[in-house]
């Protein structure tokens, strides 16, 4: 379904009960009004009554009934050359009483068994009909005027009102209609050129979208866009930088090991199968390191988190305590000292890679022998996690470029892949998580402080 269609289909439903809602409130209005209209002429008649019936109802001696004929017999059917007028006769009726006797009637009127009514207005329903009855008692006497009149002619009078304004309503609504059709089609025209123009782009083409001319409702939408745009070129050149530099730096591995094994198959002595075999391990290894950094690396980008508080403490120890076989070959001195209660914002899987990352540089830079400490104490944003050693550490004019992916020291520039740093930042940026470098308090080596969010 269109947007055009759901628009339609939600304003004509509107519309349409709009219409039966004011329909509804027209009837009662017009109910009320002519109420009080035929309520009052009720009253009228009573009175006009009572002015040409004043002197007989007053004369002393006693009479019979008067029966007061139909005026459409008595004046040569001038009432039937109008029906609805004939019907409007039929359905008024009148008596005048004198003490309990009834002295003027109309034909149509209630008999005599109909006792006299109340003071004022009452509805009775008589021979299944239901009339609006006005008595009125004249004061100083015994004479009561009585009009009556049926209460099916105010309704037809309400329910042909409102069929002379069903009709009308009825014709406009398809009216109205389409013109509200046309109206979001025209005002859809800019969605559906921005739509077209999207959809005319090729993958390649990222250039922001043009945002003269467009209704101020769709500015934030564009703007919106274009920020997106913005993001996702930038995204691609990251990648495509990434994946040369991933190709480049595969490729020189790639290249060693095909060497080593073309020599080997050249080796002349066993010994020397044995020495290139153990240059073949390392390689290898370096290769399978520098894979294993990469997928890491390109998982951190991608991989939802999932905030929780965690014991800072208890996450240190056990990335310490995988590496312990590492640690006890080289007969490292490492340490885990500081505070036992600090808990952390932050997702476990992260924070894991982070805090490996930096132990396996620690003890990649440093000699045998020698000294790792991890330190926890609290922090600027919450809690700080230090990790120390003692190798050769980082000048400080070098510290913002080891944070590039790929860069590597001159002094040690077979070692590693130059992605350890690179993904500790990452990681840091998408946990909040501040990073800074520095020395160590016994002068030598490198420290990299974490500073984490508190829970």
């Amino acid at each position: 379904m269109t947007l055009s269609q759901r628009l339609f289909l939600r304003i004509l439903p509107t519309l349409i009960i709009t219409i039966a809602v004011i329909g509804f409130f027209a009837y009662r209005s017009a109910t009320r009004e002519i109420d009080n209209i035929y309520d009052a002429q009720l009253i009228n008649d009573a009175n006009v009554l009572w002015s040409l019936m004043k002197h007989p109802l007053t004369r002393p001696l006693p009479r019979p009934t008067v029966q007061v004929p139909d005026l459409d017999f008595n004046m040569d059917n001038q009432l039937a050359l109008n029906e609805d007028a004939d019907d409007y006769a039929d359905a008024h009726s009148f008596r005048a009483w004198k003490g309990g006797a009834l002295a003027f009637a109309s034909s149509n009127a209630f008999p005599t068994e109909v006792k006299r009514f109340t003071a004022g207005f009452s509805d009775v329903t008589y021979q299944a009909e239901l009339w609006r009855i006005y008595s009125l008692p004249i004061p100083n006497s015994d004479i009561t005027i009585e009009v009556a009149e049926k209460i099916v002619l105010r309704e037809g009078l309400v329910e042909n009102i409102l069929l002379n304004l069903a009709f009308p309503l009825l014709i406009l609504v398809p009216v109205i209609a389409i013109i509200i059709w046309l109206a979001i089609n025209n005002g859809l025209i800019n969605i559906r050129e921005l739509v077209s123009q999207i959809r005319a782009r090729t993958p390649d083409d990222l250039s922001m979208i043009a945002t003269r001319g467009l209704p101020r409702d769709l500015a934030p939408l564009v703007h919106s866009l274009n920020n997106l745009l913005r993001k996702l070129a930038r995204s691609l050149t990251m990648e495509r930088r990434f994946s040369d530099l991933a190709a480049h730096q595969l490729r020189t591995p790639q290249a060693g090991i095909k060497l080593l094994l073309q020599l080997f198959d050249r080796a002349d002595s066993d010994g020397e199968r044995r020495a290139l075999l153990k240059d073949l391990v390392v390689s290898n290894d370096r290769a399978m390191h520098l894979i294993e950094q990469l997928l890491r690396l390109a998982r951190v980008s991608h991989q939802p988190l999932q905030l929780e508080p965690l014991p800072l403490r208890e996450i240190a120890a056990a990335a310490v305590a995988d590496f312990g076989a590492l640690l006890n070959n080289r007969n490292f001195d490492v340490g885990l000292v500081g505070a036992q209660d600090a808990n952390v914002l932050t997702d476990h899987a992260m924070l894991r890679v982070m805090i490996d990352n930096l132990l396996d540089n620690a003890i990649k830079y440093s000699p045998d022998r020698g000294k790792i400490e991890v330190r926890i104490e609290p922090g600027a944003r919450g809690w700080r996690l230090s990790i120390m050693d003692n190798g050769p550490g980082i000048p400080p004019e070098q510290r913002d470029a080891a944070f590039q992916r790929f860069n590597r020291l001159d002094a040690h520039a077979g070692e590693g892949a130059g992605l350890g740093l690179p993904i500790v930042v990452d990681i840091g940026n998408r946990l909040e998580i501040g990073i800074t470098l520095g020395t160590p308090a016994w002068g030598r080596g490198l420290r990299v402080d974490l500073d984490i969010p508190a829970a």
